[in-house]
């Protein structure tokens, strides 16, 4: 299937992808080929005469923040995380909708509907949570839906309040699965893909220890792949 390239602009993209419906025990073998899930198919670019994709995990025993992420932390110190199943509310979807005409209005997922909200959120056929996090009066300002792996978490898509943007709710989150998977002596935090040329990518650099899937192996991520 080919699109227009939502990372780098005049350039199109091209996608294998699986559907796993049938046989969801496929979805952690080809999560660690680099392939990413939406709903039940899974996903990879394959783009003639383009790697900038390069799907990226943050090895979580060696990850430690830097003074910057540490007062990202202390900022969002109120907000408490809570696990729930992958049952989509009004409350998570008029979040979503906040979100995306303030951030992403100009995106493939400006359009999505009520209905393709739930889609995205309940169809999963492997072991799926959203994290939600609300602050100290009980308002809900982020999520993330996240799949679990035999060997760590894959944030699959988050939202959070764009009024709140002295919180860096997006960095906050990252930050806070990164503790959940040490939580649950997992391995490795799955982040999608690292673009090479695309800014809205960079940040995805500040997780490190980190490897990129190039060449068929995950290897460490160096400043020269950047």
């Amino acid at each position: 299937m080919r699109s227009d390239c939502p990372y780098i602009s005049g350039r199109t993209e091209q996608r294998v992808a699986v559907d796993i419906s049938e046989n969801p025990a496929l979805h952690d073998e080809l999560a660690k080929a680099g392939f990413r899930r939406v709903e039940n198919w899974v996903y990879k670019p394959v783009c003639p005469d383009c790697q900038a994709c390069l799907p990226w995990r943050v090895r979580v025993e060696g990850f430690r923040p830097s003074r910057n992420l540490q007062r990202i932390a202390r900022t969002n110190a109120d907000l408490t995380r809570k696990i729930g199943p992958i049952r989509p509310t009004n409350e998570q979807y008029k979040l979503f909708l906040k979100y995306i005409r303030e951030r992403h209005r100009d995106g493939q997922m400006a359009n999505m509907g009520h209905d393709e909200f739930v889609s995205m959120i309940e169809n999963s056929p492997i072991e799926t949570f959203v994290a939600n996090y609300r602050d100290a009066g009980g308002k809900l300002v982020g999520c993330v839906l996240t799949d679990v792996q035999e060997d760590g978490l894959s944030a699959v898509y988050s939202f959070f309040d764009p009024a709140e943007s002295s919180r860096s709710l997006g960095t906050y989150m990252i930050l806070d699965l990164l503790q959940y998977t040490r939580e649950n002596n997992l391995e490795w935090l799955y982040l999608g893909y690292f673009v090479n040329g695309s800014q809205k990518m960079m940040y995805k650099s500040r997780f490190q220890p980190a490897e990129v899937f190039v060449d068929g192996a995950w290897q460490p991520y160096t400043d020269s792949q950047s």
